[in-house]
């Protein structure tokens, strides 16, 4: 049985004394693939930067065992001032566990090569990274969060502005992390129907509303319309979940 690792109890979060949401009350196993989904403002960075243990409780609890964190920011946000390579962009990883005053070792440089190896760009390690496609930078933050060898893996948006080859390879390598490197993961998103085929268990939130459970039990279409003021449609083909507002028409 996989042990408890993270676990909110009566927890709200938000800025100063402004609550976005109180009463979470949830328990994270090890090796939990979890996906994160609401509307924008809904608290979901608020959430993430809560985890991360950027910002505090308001109220309540948080307990963690003692954890390294991955956190794999939107590309969009990240633009180096200077021409940074891949190779230097993972290395940074390696700088966060230190200070970038240290100086590399092998065994960094070593663990970098392997995080390159891993998501595919070893080929590519030497390429600005302000050259790069969409595809390629959010494999670069990928392998960065790798190298600092994490235990949990946060992802915000990862699949945001891909073209369609690239969304179902990343979502590929997702899952991977998840099942060749025994990662807890947290992919935030808000793509319904990636992260119902994606992921095990789901955090729904909006403000003043928390559902969290296995997808099959909490992806319902009383649940998303609370999330989302607006009615769905959820149904399955071959096993995946298809997931539409109902005024959408379907094609």
């Amino acid at each position: 049985m996989n042990k408890e690792i993270i676990k909110f109890t009566d927890a709200s979060i938000g800025y100063g004394k402004t609550a976005i949401l109180s009463g979470i009350n949830l328990s994270i196993i090890e090796n939990d693939f979890i996906g994160i989904v609401g509307p924008n403002g809904a608290g979901k960075t608020t959430l993430l930067k809560t985890l991360l243990g950027n910002i505090k409780l308001i109220s309540g609890k948080i307990s963690r065992e003692s954890l390294r964190f991955g956190y794999v920011p939107q590309r969009d946000t990240v633009q180096p001032l200077l021409p940074y390579t891949v190779f230097d962009v993972v290395m940074m990883g390696r700088y966060s566990l230190s200070g970038p005053f240290k100086g590399i070792n092998a065994e960094d440089k070593r663990i970098v090569e392997e995080s390159l190896s891993y998501i595919g760009m070893s080929d590519l390690k030497d390429k600005n990274y302000n050259s790069l496609s969409g595809g390629q930078r959010q494999r670069t933050l990928i392998a960065r969060a790798l190298a600092v060898g994490p235990s949990v893996l946060i992802l915000d948006e990862p699949t945001n502005g891909m073209d369609t080859p690239s969304h179902y390879s990343l979502l590929d390598l997702i899952s991977r992390l998840h099942d060749e490197k025994n990662l807890t993961i947290f992919l935030v998103s808000h793509l319904l129907t990636d992260v119902a085929n994606i992921v095990k268990k789901v955090i729904l939130l909006d403000q003043n509303y928390f559902q969290f459970g296995p997808i099959e039990e909490i992806l319902s279409e009383e649940n998303l319309k609370k999330t989302y003021s607006t009615d769905f449609h959820v149904s399955q083909s071959d096993g995946e979940y298809i997931i539409t507002p109902k005024h959408m028409k379907k094609l």
